[in-house]
């Protein structure tokens, strides 16, 4: 059975866009965290931070001016609350430049990222160019510089051929397409807890189809579509897929999670199809769609229940802290 929380109840609030409310402050963890000792709270955006609460935890996906600095006051004011997470720790994973980059200084055996270019909309160099100079070949993927949750941050495209570029307007980043049997492994953290699910993917791409393709480039989602229409057995392709190793999900997890500072991120993994110990990171998503995950409930309560215990082992070792102190000043005036 799941642990409760003890004492006093735990109070959240929460920050989110109506959508991300929608998606996420689902009624079934709603409840299965207030059974558990944790009350969820809404924010109202209409009214100034510092008027609201009291609250033990806010967490967010907030990253307008105005927000940011209604958490920096709300912090000032009530500093034993914890934020989740920090502003300037997020904005790392809303460019896809910055996004991977520290992917490969963490050095884990058998992890890399794919190999990318981003062109500015300043650049006077061509797409062409940009991709000899970094060794790129097609197929690629090109995606969006930001990523910031928008309906336009995920509009990606797979481009089989030279033509396939004149259609693409920079600021880009075009992201080599590694084949990787049609799977794709959704890896959600949440503090401590880490859990990985396979999902379908873009098929492998034949060097006897890219050099017969007529099409230029396709939109990723629509071409996903019409290439799963050829495996009747589509489902059978992901159950068949072998999970990464346990244990080195969780270290790249936990490596990550040290590196960038954050509670609450999801990253994309492939296996590529040539060599099946090769991994490579190609999206890392900050607070990302967490009620498509199995047990989510279950899964973000425990994170809610770990990081109260957090904050109250925190503030009881102050308390005894500042305790000490008290007694070691009446102790002192005591021998005068």
């Amino acid at each position: 059975m799941s642990e409760s929380l003890a004492g006093n109840r735990f109070l959240i609030g929460y920050a989110l866009s109506s959508q991300k409310i929608n998606t996420f402050m689902k009624d079934s963890l709603v409840i299965h965290a207030r059974d558990r000792g944790v009350d969820l709270i809404p924010i109202d955006l209409d009214k100034p931070l510092i008027e609201q609460g009291p609250f033990d935890c806010v967490i967010h996906k907030l990253y307008d001016t105005e927000w940011r600095k209604q958490l920096e006051e709300f912090s000032l004011q009530s500093p034993t609350t914890l934020i989740i997470d920090p502003v300037n720790a997020i904005e790392k994973l809303q460019n896809r430049v910055s996004m991977l980059e520290f992917v490969n200084e963490l050095k884990i055996e058998h992890l890399e990222t794919p190999l990318q270019v981003f062109v500015s909309d300043d650049s006077s160099e061509s797409l062409q160019d940009a991709m000899t100079r970094e060794g790129l070949k097609f197929p690629l993927i090109a995606k969006p510089l930001i990523a910031d949750g928008a309906a336009n941050s995920h509009q990606m495209s797979l481009i089989l051929n030279q033509k396939g570029l004149t259609k693409l307007n920079p600021p880009i980043v075009l992201q080599e397409f590694v084949n990787h049997g049609g799977v794709i492994f959704k890896v959600y953290v949440a503090g401590d807890h880490v859990k990985c699910v396979k999902r379908k993917s873009l098929t492998d791409i034949s060097e006897e189809k890219l050099n017969t393709s007529t099409s230029e480039n396709y939109q990723v989602s629509n071409f996903s579509a019409q290439n799963q229409s050829d495996h009747e057995n589509f489902a059978e392709l992901i159950k068949a897929a072998e999970m990464p190793p346990l244990s080195f999900v969780n270290e790249v997890a936990n490596r990550m999670r040290n590196a960038l500072k954050l509670h609450l991120f999801n990253f994309d993994m492939l296996r590529d199809s040539r060599i099946g110990t090769r991994y490579l990171v190609i999206d890392v998503n900050y607070f990302p769609g967490y009620a498509k995950m199995p047990e989510f409930e279950t899964v973000l309560t425990d994170f809610f229940i770990d990081i109260a215990h957090q904050k109250r082992s925190r503030e009881s070792g102050n308390s005894d802290q500042m305790e000490n102190k008290n007694k070691e000043a009446d102790s002192n005036r005591n021998n005068l």
